[in-house]
C-alpha cells in the first residue's frame, strides 16, 4: 500500500510539473505579452509611450527575458521561496490571490459533490430497482433535462426565481456587508443562504449523468447468477441489494468521481461569470484575457493539483470498496 502511494505521489507530481510547462509556454509563445496589451489600452486614451519607456516596462515586469528564462525564474522562486510571482493586473502577490478564491472554489466543489451523491445515488438505485415503473420514466426524464439544460440558463432562472419570489440577494457567494467581513457565524450563515443555487446549477448535470451511469450498471448486477442464488438462500432483499448488487454498481462510478469532479471546476467558470461567485473561475478568464502570465500560470497549476489529487480520491475509495484492486495493490507491492 505505502508503494502503491508512493508511486501514485510520484506520477501526481509528475504530471503537474508538465502541465506546468504546457501551459506556462502556451500562455507565453503567442505574439504580445502584457506590456503590449498596456501600451494598447493607454494609446486608446491618447497616451502614448516611447521605445525606451515600453523596454523599461519589459524589464520591471521581467518579460525581456526568453520564455525558459522566465519559466526557470518562476519555477526556481515557488521550489526555493513558495513565491509564486506577481499579478501584473491586480499589483499583489498571486499566492494572495490564489488564497482568496481557491478556498471558496475547493468548498463549492466538494458541497456539489456531495449534493450529486446524495441526490444521484438513491435515485440511480431506485431507478433500476424499480424498472419501468412510474418513478423510474420521472427520474429518466428529469435526468435528459438535466442533461440538455446549459447551467448558464439555468442559473439565470434561479437568480430571477430567488430574487422575484425569495427576495433574496443572491449574486456572489456573500451579501455585500460580508464580502470583506472577518469570519464569524453570521458570514458563515450567510455564505450558506448564497451557497445552494451554485451547487444545484452545478450539480444538476453530474447528478442526471450519475443517475443513468448506477442505473445502468445496477440493472446488470441484478441478473448475476450470485444474486438469484442469495435470493434463493432467503437472503432478505434489502440486505442483499446493497450489500452486493450496489456495492458492486458503484465500481464505475467510482472510478469516474475524477472526471465528475474536474467537470465541476471546469463548468464552473461560465456558472461563476453568470452568477458573480469569488472563485477562481472568474479570475482565471480576466488573467488569461490580460495576458496576467504567472497569476494565469499559477491558478492553472493549483486546478491541475486539484485533478489529479481527486485522481488519488477516485483510486483509494476504489480499493475501500473493491478488495480486488486491494489485492492487485498489494501484489504489485510484493512484485
Amino acid at each position: 500500500m505505502a508503494r502503491f502511494l508512493l508511486r501514485r505521489l510520484s506520477l501526481m507530481m509528475l504530471t503537474v510539473f508538465a502541465i506546468t510547462v504546457i501551459s506556462f509556454f502556451i500562455i507565453v509563445l503567442p505574439p504580445g505579452d502584457f506590456v503590449d496589451r498596456l501600451v494598447l489600452e493607454a494609446n486608446q486614451y491618447g497616451e502614448v509611450f516611447e521605445q525606451h519607456e515600453i523596454d523599461d516596462l519589459r524589464r520591471i515586469y521581467g518579460l525581456d527575458r526568453s520564455a525558459v528564462e522566465q519559466y526557470i525564474i518562476w519555477m526556481r522562486n515557488i521550489l526555493l521561496r513558495g513565491d509564486f510571482g506577481y499579478s501584473f493586473g491586480w499589483d499583489v502577490p498571486v499566492s494572495e490571490l490564489i488564497g482568496q478564491r481557491l478556498g471558496m472554489t475547493t468548498l463549492l466543489s466538494i458541497v456539489t459533490l456531495l449534493f450529486i451523491w446524495i441526490v444521484a445515488i438513491p435515485i440511480g438505485i431506485y431507478s433500476a430497482v424499480r424498472k419501468y415503473s412510474l418513478g423510474d420514466y420521472v427520474a429518466t426524464f428529469v435526468g435528459f433535462i438535466g442533461l440538455a439544460i446549459p447551467n448558464f440558463l439555468l442559473a439565470l432562472v434561479l437568480l430571477y426565481v430567488s430574487f422575484r419570489y425569495l427576495g433574496q440577494s443572491v449574486g456572489g457567494l456573500f451579501s455585500p456587508e460580508y464580502v470583506n467581513a472577518p469570519w464569524s457565524v453570521d458570514r458563515m450563515l450567510d455564505l450558506l443562504s448564497h451557497l445552494w443555487i451554485p451547487t444545484i446549477v452545478l450539480g444538476t448535470a453530474g447528478t442526471a449523468e450519475v443517475i443513468r451511469k448506477i442505473r445502468a450498471n445496477l440493472l446488470d448486477e441484478l441478473h448475476q447468477p450470485y444474486v438469484l442464488t442469495a435470493r434463493a438462500k432467503g437472503v432478505p432483499s434489502t440486505r442483499l441489494l446493497l450489500k452486493y448488487p450496489v456495492r458492486h454498481s458503484l465500481n464505475p462510478f467510482v472510478s469516474d468521481l475524477n472526471d465528475l469532479f474536474v467537470k465541476i471546476i471546469s463548468g464552473e467558470t461560465i456558472v461563476a461569470v453568470v452568477l458573480g461567485l469569488q472563485t477562481t473561475g472568474p479570475l482565471l478568464l480576466q488573467a488569461l484575457k490580460e495576458e496576467d502570465l504567472y497569476l494565469a500560470s499559477s491558478l492553472i497549476m493549483f486546478l491541475s493539483f486539484l485533478a489529479v489529487l481527486g485522481t488519488l480520491f477516485s483510486d483509494l475509495c476504489l480499493m475501500a470498496l473493491d478488495p480486488r484492486i486491494r489485492r492487485q495493490a498489494r501484489e504489485g507491492e510484493l512484485m
